[in-house]
């Protein structure tokens, strides 16, 4: 409580540089009973809640302070908007964090993350994502709120990188506090987009896949192959692995890399071969070309086909026809229809959202072939910050950083120059 007087009265909590703690603000929840707790640091000269990291029972717990309340009729009463602490994940980070908890756990931890945040897509803002499309590739920003956060996620896809020594996707994504519109979060999401997309594939399997299947097809061995094969194995028990690729050395790194995990794996000859009398089918290709990497006569009737590849106008995977003989599930059908495998097909071709699915509000098929048309979209990117946000707050997998101006007198950012250099 010393830190809170402290801050209250205007004087700063603790002596130490810009960035280090300054210890816990503590509150029991009267009815539940749970301890809540928010970390205090120092950003610059002042101390400050790390408002964004406060849940919303801890924030309705805190005592109105009307001495640092800057949001007068602000609706999230208590809250106390000093200057926010950033945290920050690089990839080094992150990489160290998801190998040292382990993928597979954490896109377990993440697909229930996902459902509880299906289970309130209403809640959400649902702009389809903003794209800067080029021969070569696209860029895109994917942003969302649900009202008391914020986020946005940057991302590329450029298929022709790999020839260069280049990744095709690259990402990182922010976190923001609505009521400040201060950011609080920033993270890498090169690897969080390949687990968040391997979650949300998890997911898509739990309402829409065949059970008591252990074998898996998978056509594509790019970046997101070994994700996805981790993500089926939490979800459906899959054991057995028939993969297939264009690029032998693509081939060559998924076997070496599942080799250890547990997987049986076969390698196919063709994407044909791969698919033969196989219920669950991955597809997980780059090339940035309206192609078939299966035809209709490859895929097994009542097959669950979760394609994910098609991401952008002009890219596809499928041949249409497996498409119009299907029933068809889409995170968010405006953004589907123009970057998913339902491009190729009428304006008004029927499908289904998923998240009325998971609430109940829609069948899970009708016994035909089913296709989960997946391009992704920024709530499952929320979920994905929200998710790795709170596992490694107050962890050596994440510090702050001085990214926002904060200057003593908010009306004199000049001021934080000092003595500047005359012209």
């Amino acid at each position: 409580m010393q830190a809170l007087d402290a801050l209250r009265d205007g004087a700063p909590a603790h002596p130490e540089p810009a960035g280090q703690r300054g210890g816990r603000l503590t509150r029991i929840n009267p009815q539940s009973g749970e301890q809540l707790s928010v970390e205090i640091v120092k950003i610059g000269h002042a101390p400050t809640l790390a408002v964004a990291m406060c849940s919303p029972e801890l924030r309705n717990l805190l005592d109105p302070a009307p001495q640092i309340d800057r949001l007068a009729g602000c609706p999230a009463a208590g809250l106390i908007p000093t200057l926010m602490a950033m945290l920050f994940v690089n990839v080094q980070n992150m990489a160290r964090w998801v190998s040292e908890t382990g993928p597979e756990a954490i896109i377990s931890g993440m697909t229930e993350a996902l459902e509880r945040n299906f289970r309130r897509w209403p809640e959400f803002d649902r702009t389809p994502r903003l794209a800067a499309h080029s021969p070569v590739g696209v860029i895109e920003l994917m942003p969302t709120t649900d009202g008391e956060a914020y986020t946005f996620k940057y991302v590329n896809g450029h298929p022709g990188n790999p020839a260069h020594g280049l990744q095709t996707v690259t990402a990182f994504g922010v976190m923001a506090d609505v009521y400040t519109g201060y950011p609080t979060f920033i993270s890498e999401m090169t690897l969080l987009t390949a687990l968040r997309t391997a979650a949300t594939s998890a997911l898509a399997a739990r309402w829409l896949a065949p059970r008591d299947v252990d074998t898996m097809a998978m056509i594509g061995a790019g970046s997101q192959a070994e994700f996805q094969a981790l993500g089926m194995r939490a979800q459906l028990g899959i054991s057995k692995l028939r993969v297939f690729d264009v690029d032998p050395a693509a081939t060559a790194k998924f076997v070496r890399n599942l080799r250890g995990l547990g997987f049986g794996i076969e390698v196919a000859a063709s994407a044909a071969d791969a698919v033969r009398d196989t219920r669950i089918i991955t597809t997980c290709t780059a090339d940035k070309a309206n192609a078939a990497v299966l035809q209709f006569a490859d895929v097994t009737p009542g097959a669950y086909l979760n394609a994910i590849g098609g991401d952008c106008p002009g890219k596809t995977e499928l041949d249409p026809r497996i498409v119009e003989e299907a029933d068809v599930f889409v995170e968010h059908t405006e953004q589907t229809r123009i970057e998913g495998e339902i491009q190729r097909q009428a304006a008004d071709f029927p499908v289904t959202e998923l998240w009325r699915v998971i609430r109940g509000e829609a069948p899970a098929g009708s016994g035909r072939t089913v296709v989960f048309d997946s391009v992704g979209f920024a709530i499952e990117d929320f979920t994905a910050l929200a998710y790795v946000r709170e596992a490694v707050t107050g962890t050596r997998y994440a510090e702050h950083i001085d990214l926002i101006a904060g200057p003593d007198d908010p009306k004199d950012l000049f001021g934080m120059l000092g003595a500047p250099v005359p012209a």
